[in-house]
């Protein structure tokens, strides 16, 4: 089921001969989900065929953890005074935490 993008995505795929660029915004939709391998994510952009994008991703549980502990030693990047994304990330994380844990 996807849900509405509350905030941005920005997106560039680079080729040698080419580069794909491309933003999801609030009217843009998402959807995320574990499966048996790892974490799926989609970014669809609706519209008419001239501006209609959708992006797929699929990253393995080993990729994602490495990404998760990269986030976190990188986390001082994120002002202190930024209080509202700092929020959004402590829950996000403490929800995920509370999921995996409940297995």
């Amino acid at each position: 089921m996807t849900k509405p993008i509350a905030d941005k995505a920005e997106v560039t795929i680079e080729y040698p001969d080419k580069v794909y660029m491309g933003s999801f915004e609030q009217s843009s939709r998402f959807e995320a989900h574990l499966d048996g391998s790892g974490i799926a994510l989609t970014l669809e952009r609706p519209g008419a065929e001239d501006v209609r994008k959708s992006v797929h991703l699929h990253l393995h549980f080993g990729l994602f953890a490495d990404i998760l502990r990269d986030l976190a030693a990188t986390v001082a990047s994120v002002p202190t005074d930024d209080v509202l994304h700092r929020e959004q990330l402590i829950e996000a994380v403490a929800a995920l935490h509370k999921a995996l844990q409940a297995d």
